[in-house]
């Protein structure tokens, strides 16, 4: 021990904790007179935590060993009208909390938070996992999960073949992106239905991957036609989000280009605008129910094979650029845009800030990669979501491109 007065901070923060376990456990013992521990009870384990913590750890072991007894002799008291384990649980975190917070107050208070909800959504979390949520959604949320947490991680993040084009690490995440995307859309559209779920779910989506987004939501209007405008609204304002990061992109490489491309950049979002709007109000008029619990929220061939197409075209870019030697690094950004449109516009930006290129020649790289990423979303479009949706999603990105060359000839 360092001295003999408890820290105040850490000492208030135990005290609110125990405070707080205590309240939402008082509120349940409501429907459950028999639970052993109430407010007094977790709040004296939360201090008695901080103190033996204080005193030491041998002390702090001790108390934690006499809260499990206490836990298991108030479970077998109760064990015949209440078989779980919550409330004994409860007590125990109460007492590791208030420990934790002489360690770590803001650690100690944001946990004691998410163990009040835990416990207090009790009857919400139930019907979620029992009745909302079916054997589909969980398998393939773990099939989410594994691929995200399992794979990825294991995998080399390096080029492994002599070019440096094929990063596997790279690959597989376009995988987990496009099978993050087609979740949460499917979680967003069971939530709150077709209407506004699509939308809100790809317009944050394209902050993720404009592409990636391209591609779920094209499988999504494959597997369900009646969605087809909603799923090019959707994809359409994944676009515009992809588009609204070329701000912070050029505002930190080169702020005399963005204010050049000022009008360049409006004019293509305002094309996406009005074909997002098009699409969302014509699949506003047709009554297409949304996916049921049984429904695959994402296709795990269709994501493995946009990331095979994906990969081929960064490979043939990274190629290209090589090729073309150092004078070609223009040439090579508008390649590299068919895959990555933020990596080509930074390149772009790099370019105008080094005098490589003027403004004249800035505004109108940026049309180029437009018309780039276009033509990469295009195939993309055709490829995931069929000869309808592949057409409208063109003829809505070719109408960005127009709209931006248009700004560039007048500015």
């Amino acid at each position: 021990m360092a001295g003999f007065d408890l820290p105040l901070l850490p000492t208030a923060t135990a005290l609110g904790v125990g405070l707080l376990l205590g309240l939402v456990a008082e509120r349940r013992k409501l429907d459950n007179p028999g639970m052993t521990a109430g407010l007094r009870t977790h709040t004296l384990a939360a201090l008695a935590g901080a103190v033996t913590l204080w005193l030491g750890m041998p002390a702090f072991i001790a108390l934690l060993l006499a809260l499990a007894a206490l836990s298991a002799v108030g479970y077998l008291r109760t064990s015949s009208e209440d078989p779980g384990l919550t409330s004994e649980l409860a007590l125990l975190t109460s007492g590791l909390l208030g420990g934790l917070a002489m360690q770590a107050p803001l650690a100690a208070s944001a946990l004691a938070v998410v163990v009040a909800v835990l416990v207090h959504a009790k009857s919400n979390l139930h019907r979620l996992s029992r009745e909302l949520i079916s054997d589909r959604e969980i398998a393939d949320g773990l099939m989410l999960l594994a691929f995200a947490l399992i794979v990825l991680p294991v995998l080399p993040d390096r080029p492994i073949d002599p070019h440096g084009a094929f990063n596997l690490a790279t690959i597989w995440k376009l995988v987990v992106l496009v099978m993050a995307i087609g979740a949460a859309g499917h979680i967003a559209v069971r939530v709150v239905g077709t209407r506004w779920g699509l939308p809100v779910s790809g317009f944050f989506a394209g902050f993720v991957s404009s592409t990636a987004a391209t591609a779920s939501f094209g499988q999504q209007a494959r597997a369900q036609p009646a969605l087809a405008s909603s799923c090019i609204g959707a994809a359409m304002l994944a676009n515009l989000a992809s588009m609204a990061l070329f701000v912070p992109i050029l505002l930190a490489v080169s702020p005399a280009l963005l204010r050049a491309s000022g009008w360049i950049l409006l004019a293509a979002a305002l094309a996406l605008l009005l074909h997002a709007a098009a699409g969302l109000r014509r699949g506003r008029a047709v009554a297409a129910p949304p996916p049921t619990a049984d429904s695959r929220m994402f296709r795990i061939g269709q994501a493995v094979g946009f990331a095979a197409l994906i990969a081929g075209v960064m490979a043939v870019a990274s190629l290209l650029g090589q090729w073309l030697g150092p004078g070609g690094a223009l040439a090579a950004a508008f390649l590299s845009a068919l895959a990555e449109l933020h990596a080509a516009t930074a390149t772009v930006a790099s370019l105008h800030q080094g005098g490589i290129i003027d403004l004249a020649q800035g505004r109108w790289a940026i049309v180029g990669l437009l018309g780039a990423s276009a033509l990469a979303k295009s195939v993309v479009a055709f490829t995931s979501g069929g000869a309808r949706y592949g057409l409208r999603m063109t003829l809505g990105l070719a109408s960005m491109v127009a709209a931006a060359a248009l700004a560039a000839g007048f500015t």
